[in-house]
């Protein structure tokens, strides 16, 4: 996939960071597509290989079984007609890495710092020619330290859960409270890993989406790009 584009100086990078369930991909590709840039769902790549990793019985706890695992994957991510797509190896994975077992083992893939490194590395190259909205736990802080956006993007737990209960099949059994239990204790993971922790640093604008429509997020970060891309065309 091409991030390369004619005129790098008209085009900046934005990096939105933010808990589970904050509604980072939705709101990310639809800033992308109005900017007419290249979304990247860095969180897709984790799940990539925890998937890998489950798939092949690796036990994903001991770190450098699953780091060298890790380095053997061919990731790759490409434009679809309902978003992004999810390639390992060249297989589609998209549809099988929305699991509940990947959402509860991703956050310890992510923990794995040659995990993070390999990947991080990946997502640096892909927006070296600019024109990229990425997101993910530590684009801002990390990843892409001088993105031009930053945002922070979250909601309260109460939200991101029924957002998420709204996505789950009602035949789980699973409860809207058991739902906001597991997103705490991810936002505790996330927060706590020695590795590439989710920070909000300085200068990430904080947007909290809640009881805010996906569109009215979408403007507002939109209108925040418009604002910054002028500023770094200004003389």
């Amino acid at each position: 996939m091409s991030t390369h584009h004619d005129g790098g100086g008209e085009r900046i990078n934005i990096a939105i960071d933010g808990p589970a369930g904050a509604g980072k991909s939705t709101v990310a590709r639809s800033v992308a597509e109005a900017l007419g840039y290249i979304y990247i769902d860095t969180g897709a790549m984790y799940r990539a290989v925890t998937w890998s990793a489950r798939n092949a019985g690796i036990d994903i706890g001991d770190d450098g079984a699953l780091a060298e695992h890790a380095e053997g994957l061919d990731i790759s991510l490409a434009p679809g007609p309902d978003g992004q797509i999810v390639l390992l190896n060249g297989e589609d994975i998209t549809a099988l890495i929305r699991s509940r077992d990947i959402n509860l083992n991703v956050s310890q893939v992510a923990a794995n710092d040659r995990v993070r490194m390999l990947l991080a590395d990946k997502q640096r190259k892909l927006a070296d020619g600019k024109g990229v909205v990425m997101d993910g736990r530590d684009i801002g802080s990390h990843v892409l330290p001088d993105a031009e956006l930053k945002i922070y993007l979250t909601a309260s737990v109460e939200e991101r859960a029924l957002r998420r209960f709204r996505e789950t099949d009602p035949a789980s059994g699973l409860t809207l409270q058991q739902l906001e239990k597991e997103i705490e204790e991810r936002d505790r993971k996330d927060m706590q890993r020695a590795v590439s922790p989710l920070i909000r640093t300085p200068d990430h604008i904080l947007v909290d989406t809640t009881g805010i429509s996906a569109s009215g997020v979408i403007d507002t970060i939109a209108s925040l790009s418009r604002k910054k891309l002028a500023e770094a065309n200004l003389p």
